[in-house]
C-alpha cells in the first residue's frame, strides 16, 4: 500500500497540467483494477447553474451523450455526491429513477463502478468515479482496496482542483472581520439599520462593509453575497 500511493503521489507530483495528472489517476485506477475513471469538479459560481467540470478516460462516444442528454443533472452518483462524502457503488436500485442512463451507460461498457466525492472548504465539489465493463465489486474487493480507492479520491481532488479551478483566492478576494461581522448579522436578517446599532456604527459604514463584500466575493448583490458567504463556510 506505501509503495503504491508513494508512486502514484510522486507522478502526480511531476504532473504539469490537469490532463497529466488526470492522466496518472486514470493509471492508479487501472493499477486497482478499473478500467475508467472520471473526475468532476462543481465551482461555487452559481446556485440555480454551479459550472461543472469533468475529465474521463470513458469512450468519447459515451461522454459526449453524457452531456448532450444532460445526465448530469439527474445522475444519482452526482446528487448523491453533492450531500455526502460517503462512497457510492452503483447498482439497480441506485440508478431506479433513471433508467434509460443506466441502460445507455451499460451499453458502453459500464456496468460496475464506485464514487465517491470530496468536498473542500472553498466549496468546490469533487467527486472521482472508479469504473469497469465487468466483474462485480465484493465485499472482499471493497475492504481490501477501499483505503486506496479514497485515498486516489482525495489525491484527485487535492491535484485536479487546482489545476481546474484554482485555490480560494481565484474565486473571490479575501474578507475582513467586519466584512463578515456584518454579513453574519445580514444572514439572520437584520436591516443595516439594526446592524449598526449592534456594532455602533453607522448604517452608512454598514452599507460601505457589504459593498466591499459584494465586490470581493464577485456577486451581483447582498443576498448573493450572503449565500455565496454562507457555502463557502465563511460565516461559520
Amino acid at each position: 500500500m506505501a509503495l503504491w500511493t508513494q508512486n502514484v503521489w510522486q507522478r502526480l507530483t511531476d504532473a504539469q497540467s490537469a490532463e497529466d495528472a488526470f492522466a496518472q489517476i486514470a493509471l492508479g485506477a487501472r493499477e486497482l483494477g478499473f478500467e475508467y475513471c472520471a473526475y468532476g469538479l462543481r465551482l461555487p459560481l452559481s446556485f440555480t447553474n454551479p459550472k461543472t467540470l469533468i475529465l474521463s478516460s470513458y469512450e468519447r462516444r459515451w461522454s459526449e451523450r453524457y452531456l448532450e442528454a444532460g445526465y448530469l443533472r439527474t445522475d444519482p452518483t452526482v446528487a448523491h455526491g453533492t450531500r455526502s462524502a460517503q462512497p457510492v457503488v452503483w447498482s439497480n436500485k441506485l440508478f431506479q429513477r433513471a433508467p434509460q442512463m443506466w441502460d445507455e451507460a451499460r451499453s458502453f461498457g459500464l456496468r460496475v463502478g464506485w464514487a465517491q466525492s470530496c468536498l473542500d472548504p472553498d466549496g468546490r465539489i469533487g467527486m472521482l468515479t472508479l469504473a469497469r465493463s465487468n466483474d462485480r465489486l465484493t465485499r472482499s474487493e471493497l475492504l481490501a482496496h477501499d483505503p486506496l480507492m479514497r485515498w486516489l479520491v482525495n489525491m484527485a481532488h487535492l491535484t485536479l482542483a487546482g489545476h481546474l479551478g484554482g485555490a480560494q483566492a481565484s474565486l473571490h478576494e479575501p474578507l475582513t472581520r467586519r466584512q463578515v461581522e456584518v454579513l453574519r448579522w445580514t444572514a439572520d436578517g437584520k436591516t443595516s439599520e439594526e446592524i449598526a446599532l449592534i456594532l455602533s456604527i453607522s448604517a452608512n459604514t454598514v452599507n460601505f462593509h457589504i459593498k466591499n463584500a459584494v465586490v470581493r466575493l464577485r456577486v451581483a448583490n447582498k443576498s448573493a453575497a450572503v449565500a455565496r458567504s454562507s457555502k463557502l463556510g465563511l460565516l461559520d
